[in-house]
């Protein structure tokens, strides 16, 4: 398989009720990662060097949903689906990062 473009990461992670972490589930991790799917179904991006990948926890619950683009290793949080569109406009088309949505610097350096 070769390199990706650029590799999607979506966390996908639950976890019971109460737990002191709290998860990206209960923020609505699965509609975001939905609309990453559809999206990259919509233009093509599976077949056009892009890759997509459901995780589980990706480090910053309290703060999820969290996703993480590399190679660059950009990590967005609190990513809605109304998001996903501009994160690929921006970010997966013209390396540029969606600065509103990065992840604050002492969470991910």
């Amino acid at each position: 398989m070769p390199r990706p473009k650029k590799h999607v990461l979506v966390c996908v992670q639950g976890r019971p009720a109460g737990h002191p972490r709290g998860s990206c589930q209960d923020k609505g991790c699965a509609a975001t990662w939905q609309a990453f799917s559809d999206e990259f179904t919509a233009r093509n991006l599976w077949n056009s060097g892009f890759q997509l990948t459901n995780t589980g926890c990706l480090g910053p619950c309290h703060l999820g949903p969290t996703v993480i683009v590399y190679p660059e290793g950009t990590m967005y949080v609190g990513v809605k689906p109304s998001d996903v569109g501009t994160i690929i406009d921006e970010d997966l088309m013209f390396d540029q990062p969606v600065e509103r949505l990065k992840a604050p610097a002492d969470v991910w350096a």
